[in-house]
């Protein structure tokens, strides 16, 4: 942890990704590609042609708001002023928004599915749960969220990403699956994942789960 009683998590995430918003694009692409594929696959192989997806932390589109994007109704969200100018540039046939997902706000059962790949993590943990019951609203009844939790716990991670600063926080994985049967959502999967990451092996958790409709 560096700096962190003087730094604002949401701005060391905003700027850090306005200064590497195409190095990390590059990166992306070879870092966690089968994970990321893999994951995205559930969405297109679950959801019917045309549904509301939205893409928390989209980045800059390449490559899974571009994937979701070929086949449903996309609004990609990001913190990032650049990376939503890239998102524009290489997605032009979604909707895209810069914002702060914590502070989002949608009209319930707006959704059918909402995807949340490595952006969960840039949150405060102590906003996690909220953000996890506002999810649970947005989207219908029988609706899906794919998504990236930590694994560790991690309270508050000020560092660095590809030369700029960063800011990760989360809970280990056990409370994570907590957080989310609290939101009111049904667990369809929740898996842990390791992959290196600059000669490391970084584990996330990542979970697959449903809005239960409602009872007759």
């Amino acid at each position: 942890m560096k700096m962190l009683k003087e730094a604002d998590p949401k701005r060391v995430v905003a700027e850090g990704y306005d200064r590497i918003a195409e190095k990390h694009l590059e990166w992306a692409q070879s870092v966690r590609a089968e994970e990321r594929e893999r994951y995205t696959s559930v969405l297109l192989e679950r959801l019917p042609k045309g549904a509301q997806v939205l893409d928390l932390g989209c980045g800059a589109g390449v490559p899974t708001t571009h994937a979701l994007a070929e086949r449903f109704e996309v609004t990609g969200v990001d913190i990032s002023a650049r990376q939503i100018a890239l998102a524009r540039q290489n997605v032009p046939q979604a909707t895209f928004i810069q914002a702060d997902m914590t502070r989002l706000d949608f009209d319930p059962e707006r959704f059918d599915a909402i995807a949340a790949f490595y952006a969960l993590i840039h949150a405060p943990r102590e906003e996690q749960a909220g953000l996890l019951r506002n999810i649970a609203t947005w989207l219908r009844p029988g609706g899906l969220l794919v998504a990236t939790m930590g694994a560790h716990p991690m309270k508050a991670d000020l560092d660095e990403l590809l030369g700029a600063p960063m800011y990760w926080s989360g809970f280990d994985s056990e409370t994570n699956r907590q957080l989310v049967e609290e939101a009111g959502l049904h667990i369809i999967s929740a898996k842990e994942e390791t992959a290196e990451e600059f000669g490391k092996p970084v584990t996330f958790l990542w979970v697959v789960v449903q809005k239960p409709a409602p009872r007759d």
